[in-house]
């Protein structure tokens, strides 16, 4: 009787954790179910295990192409961006900055390898968003990377809680979902970092601390007006008057330029998925001009994604969300929202994912207002 009943007091919990509106399967709702009531070490546990056990093999026949992004993907268009890429018939060469191209780290290069792409279609010579994929490591020769790049003049970056994360209480959560009335700017949208739960970190959402803020740890920032930033925060609890947004998830992994010692064999980023397990990782970084960078890509350590963020031109930069089910990057190829597309082919969840209520809190890049698509 005591069993039934202890059973049945879970299942009063279980049930509309697995049956609510969030668009999660019933796999994934019950393990985040299991986590949130104490089973995180249970769940992390089998998740370890399930990894080591398919931990990928080196080598192997080497990739003969690359999956297209952006405006690439669907053809009948040139769309090469970057230092050197050629400008489209009409259009004049761009005289704004651009970042080079990636260099492979594989030879011979890969058509199209490390070529940044538009993202959206007739965005004239001064694309807000650019997209690339190169192999990230010779020892996985068939590992692909997917990396975005968002041009700070052109765009704008705000955090929108989701229907379950962050936490209650939060005033004006929204409705888990880019509003209807923001999507003619919409750029693209990508996935918001760890549950504040797992990270431990802080979190100031419209300018108010809604949880405890923790020095030393990476932190993407916005400002009033739009702008943005990835730093190491030192402010303790006193939020910064222009501070609209502030959203901790472990230590960097790349600080002025130079990788984090403890990558390799550190404990910060092994609570989890170990640090040195292969899965799907994802991180943000900003490069020299101050341009965000989001990299994904399956089979990555967190020592491996730093390098990917790293060869792409990223100086700081922070590890988002890591597992198949939470890693997202979704662009739109035409104002409105219309048209998305993941980064890469193999990202597990929709690309109408940030269209629709979603239990995650995410990121989505806007058009500066009175910018032209």
């Amino acid at each position: 009787m005591a069993c039934i009943f202890c059973l049945a007091v879970a299942a009063l919990s279980w049930l509309p954790a697995v049956t609510g509106s969030r668009n999660l399967s019933v796999t994934v709702a019950s393990v985040e179910w299991l986590r949130s009531h104490g089973g995180n070490p249970i769940a992390s546990q089998i998740e370890n295990w399930y990894y080591e056990l398919n931990e990928p093999s080196k080598g192997g026949p080497a990739l003969k192409s690359l999956p297209q992004v952006g405006v690439a993907a669907i053809g009948g268009e040139s769309e090469e961006g970057g230092e050197g890429g050629e400008a489209e018939e009409g259009e004049k060469k761009p005289t704004h900055y651009q970042p080079a191209p990636v260099v492979p780290l594989i030879h011979p290069k890969l058509p199209g390898e490390g070529v940044w792409k538009k993202a959206g279609a007739k965005v004239g010579p001064e694309p807000p968003a650019l997209l690339t994929t190169f192999r990230s490591d010779p020892e996985y020769p068939q590992f692909v990377a997917g990396v975005a790049w968002l041009d700070h003049t052109r765009t704008e970056l705000q955090y929108m809680p989701g229907l379950a994360e962050p936490p209650e209480p939060l005033e004006d959560r929204g409705s888990g979902e880019v509003p209807p009335e923001m999507r003619k700017r919409l750029v693209a949208t990508f996935n918001g970092g760890f549950p504040l739960e797992t990270s431990n970190a802080g979190l100031i959402y419209r300018g108010k601390i809604k949880e405890t803020m923790v020095d030393g740890i990476a932190t993407v920032v916005g400002y009033h007006g739009g702008g943005f930033n990835i730093v190491r925060w030192n402010h303790g609890d006193t939020v910064p008057k222009n501070v609209w947004f502030a959203k901790q998830n472990l230590p960097p992994i790349i600080y002025e330029g130079k990788l984090n010692p403890n990558l390799s064999d550190g404990p910060e980023w092994g609570e989890t998925v170990n640090n040195a397990t292969r899965v799907w990782r994802s991180g943000l970084g900003i490069d020299a001009h101050g341009n965000l960078m989001y990299a994904a890509a399956n089979y990555q350590t967190v020592e491996s994604l730093a390098k990917v963020l790293q060869r792409a031109g990223a100086v700081r930069a922070i590890e988002l969300d890591i597992n198949e089910d939470w890693t997202s990057f979704i662009s739109y190829r035409h104002p409105g929202a219309l048209d998305p597309s993941n980064l890469l082919p193999e990202m597990y969840r929709s690309p109408e994912r940030y269209l629709t209520p979603d239990e995650r809190d995410f990121f989505a890049v806007y058009l500066k207002p009175g910018q032209p698509w």
